[in-house]
């Protein structure tokens, strides 16, 4: 620890002489390396604390402490002028507008410990208890002084009050910070505005975006005159132009385009197309409703929910629906509008490579270094593969009620005779590729029984019965920090593998009507193998007819010659 010491009078004089000037020098305090020329233009108010090598340089500051290494320039006013908590602790109103899930924020929050806090109102004794971890946590982080961590750099700022401000940060022309926090090597950049905030690790808010209320996760991006309200963004996020408003964005939400808005819903591994929208106020009771939109959902441009509604993993969402429709017993389907109805294809999705892109490029994005969002990227897993078992199920029982019915309706959405049968031949192929794949990870041991329901909790897949012992531990006194509980999370998460072969070993036994033989299981895993081949083999081929010369309309565009139109299409589009 460095050791801080009073300006002696011919420093005050010298820097004085460099214009500067303090409210009381004696509230002063800087390491015995300090130099005149470390304190340039400025004026000190309230007990300040200069550490080696740190610069403060036209601006005025007021009761903080500066990291080794920090500099200070041109900024208005750099001011803690009360105890705060610096952003911990604020109540944000994610997925209702109206606070029903409300979840405390923290520097170190999860998106699994958020889940718990938005999802589980149900169980009022959780809730209490999570909350007065949360409020127990954000009292060891009060201050009556803000600090800038080692190395930090805030620059052109106009007014930063009560932000605490980690190691290797850069705040480069903000306008506005108050109430928050700042972690180790996040920056916030021009015009931006923040208010009762924290922003995570390596988490960027830039170029005017407006943060009201919200955690911004760890390398999450917020950019372009973005705004957000109420609202938790989760791992590797990136929202621009656009607005959110009281969501739950967990990892790798992504919304590019000025006229999108998200709001009172879940999302998660999620694109929003252009145009997309939502609305949770039906001019009756107000703005009360929330949709939920499973894991790697994608809105088409111009597509429209109108909540209450939830859809199933991997759906993309066409055109306008505004019946309230159910669709999450089918994961990997289009819903589609046509004439003024909700249409579901069911497991349409696995035939598209879009799909495939996305399952394998959100791994090579994760540009995090802490981690502390647990997530799971594997394709062919429990969560999944159990909805497609039922999906099965559901849609034979529906085609049962009328054999020679052209159409069906469940849970608000029509399905059409074709696209059903059509359906189970694909959820059928994709039961086979997953189970094979589990079998094939992983190892079987009586103490990691992945047998039950499994969850998807904002990108970890976890046994219900696990998130359940959780909760209990939680009531029960025996998890008594927001640490423990993520890392029962992550306990689970680092034997995933084992779980999943138990949930598969058990479901294929089911499937056998006895304990698979190590034969049946070599034989399981060799037919997931040509179900897995089977499958890549149908969306490489939906990739070549996307690469295919039939694209090549509007391309060389002044030539005559077909070898020419051919050579510019395959030159933009890095083909061959």
């Amino acid at each position: 620890m460095p050791q801080f010491r009073n300006l002696t009078p011919a420093e005050i004089a010298a820097v004085e002489s460099l214009g500067s000037s303090a409210e009381a020098w004696s509230q002063v305090s800087v390491t015995d390396d300090f130099t005149p020329f470390q304190l340039l233009q400025s004026h000190l108010e309230g007990k300040v604390v200069i550490g080696s090598g740190a610069r403060i340089i036209r601006s005025r500051v007021c009761n903080y402490h500066l990291g080794e290494g920090a500099l200070v320039e041109g900024v208005t006013a750099l001011e803690c002028r009360r105890r705060s908590t610096f952003g911990n602790g604020v109540g944000v109103a994610t997925m209702n507008e109206c606070g029903g899930r409300t979840v405390k924020i923290y520097d170190r929050l999860s998106a699994q410990a958020a889940y718990l806090m938005a999802v589980y109102r149900h169980r009022p004794q959780t809730m209490a208890a999570l909350e007065k971890m949360v409020d127990d946590y954000a009292e060891t982080r009060a201050s009556q002084t803000g600090s800038v961590g080692k190395d930090s750099r805030i620059v052109g700022a106009r007014f930063i009050r009560e932000v605490r401000i980690g190691d290797n940060v850069t705040v480069d022309g903000a306008s506005l910070l108050e109430n928050g926090t700042v972690c180790d090597g996040a920056h916030i950049g021009v015009d931006v505005k923040a208010y009762d905030f924290i922003a995570a690790e390596n988490a960027r808010i830039d170029n005017g975006s407006i943060v009201e209320r919200c955690f911004v996760g760890e390398s999450c991006r917020l950019d372009k005159a973005f705004t957000a309200a109420e609202s938790l963004f989760f791992a590797n996020s990136h929202c621009e132009n656009g607005e959110a408003a009281s969501i739950f964005a967990g990892p790798y939400t992504v919304s590019h385009h000025k006229s999108s808005l998200l709001i009172a819903g879940m999302f998660s591994f999620f694109n929003a197309g252009s145009g997309s929208n939502q609305s949770n106020h039906l001019f009756k009771s107000g703005a009360v409703h929330q949709a939920v939109h499973l894991r790697g959902c994608k809105f088409a441009s111009g597509a429209y929910i109108m909540s209450p509604a939830l859809e199933g993993a991997f759906t993309m969402i066409m055109g306008h629906h505004s019946f309230h429709h159910d669709t999450s017993a089918f994961p990997y389907s289009y819903l589609i509008e046509k004439e003024g109805r909700s249409v579901l294809m069911p497991g349409a999705n696995l035939t598209s490579y879009g799909a495939v892109r996305d399952i394998e490029k959100w791994p090579a994005r994760d540009r995090r270094t802490i981690r502390r969002d647990v997530i799971n990227f594997e394709e062919y897993n429990p969560y999944i593969t159990s909805g497609m078992l039922r999906a099965v199920d559901t849609l034979h029982a529906i085609a049962e009620e009328d054999p020679d019915a052209p159409t069906y309706v469940h849970q608000k959405a029509i399905i059409r005779a074709a696209a059903l049968k059509r359906g189970i031949g694909l959820y059928n192929r994709f039961i086979v590729a997953a189970l094979g794949a589990m079998l094939d990870r992983g190892e079987s041991a009586e103490r990691y029984d992945g047998s039950g329901r499994w969850l998807d909790i904002a990108g970890q897949y976890i046994t219900k019965r696990e998130v359940e012992a959780i909760l209990d531990a939680i009531d029960h006194g025996e998890l008594t920090s927001p640490e423990e509980v993520d890392n029962r999370f992550r306990v689970f998460s680092v034997h995933y593998d084992d779980y999943a072969h138990s949930w598969a070993e058990g479901v294929y036994a089911s499937l056998l009507g006895h304990i698979p033989t190590v034969a049946e299981i070599e034989e399981a895993i060799a037919a997931g193998r040509n179900a897995r081949a089977t499958m890549r083999r149908t969306t490489d081929a939906d990739r070549d007819r996307d690469c295919s010369l039939d694209m090549a309309v509007s391309y060389g565009l002044d030539s005559d010659d077909e070898g020419e139109v051919r050579d510019d299409y395959y030159s933009v589009r890095g083909l061959k």
